[in-house]
């Protein structure tokens, strides 16, 4: 898993007239759980880029006024209209205890069916799994390379090690549409 740190800082006082006065100043109300207590800090917004706006999963190396934590995003809130950080969400996390977390998917291999003019559709960006913190993966492999037109790519499919898959099998994770002007010839065979 990729890392990154946030530098934050104690918050004083909680409150929506204190969180609002955080965020008119660029910075975002965050918490940390998953510990003995919760803790509630701040950090500036800009810190955020390269954390909510990827498709990556990191694990955070929270420095809040020198007491350092590794955590995971669990949860942001946005500003409906602007679509602002309003709120981040962290969970603490440790080698030996498992966490949940969504991670992306990547296709590989090149699809018979698209050769054969079929449409390669990923039906699912991200699967949840539930594993330690060494053993997430950045990506999840889906081979696509045994995919014909009409065919699909289903979750109990996909191998992983050391982790559980948290995802039904029988959903689809990627599979070739049949265009249109191909129906026809294809289901006739």
């Amino acid at each position: 898993m990729k890392k990154i740190e946030i530098v934050g800082y104690q918050r004083a006082n909680l409150g929506r007239t204190e969180s609002q006065a955080i965020r008119a100043e660029g910075n975002v109300p965050c918490v940390l759980y998953g510990g003995e207590e919760q803790v509630h800090f701040y950090a500036p917004a800009i810190l955020f880029r390269d954390l909510v706006y990827t498709p990556n999963i990191f694990e955070v190396a929270l420095n809040i006024e020198g007491a350092e934590y590794r955590a995971i995003l669990q949860e942001t809130q946005f500003h409906p209209v602007s679509d602002v950080l309003l709120h981040a969400d962290f969970l603490l996390v440790t080698d030996s205890k498992p966490i949940k977390i969504a991670v992306p998917v990547r296709l590989v291999g090149s699809a018979p069916g698209v050769q054969k003019g079929g449409k390669l559709v990923t039906r699912v960006r991200k699967l949840r799994v539930k594993g330690t913190v060494e053993n997430i993966p950045d990506f999840i492999d889906v081979d696509v390379s045994g995919l014909d037109l009409g065919k699909s790519v289903r979750v109990g499919q996909i191998s992983v090690n050391n982790i559980e898959m948290l995802e039904q099998a029988s959903n689809p994770v990627a599979s070739i549409e049949i265009p249109r002007a191909l129906r026809g010839s294809v289901s006739a065979k």
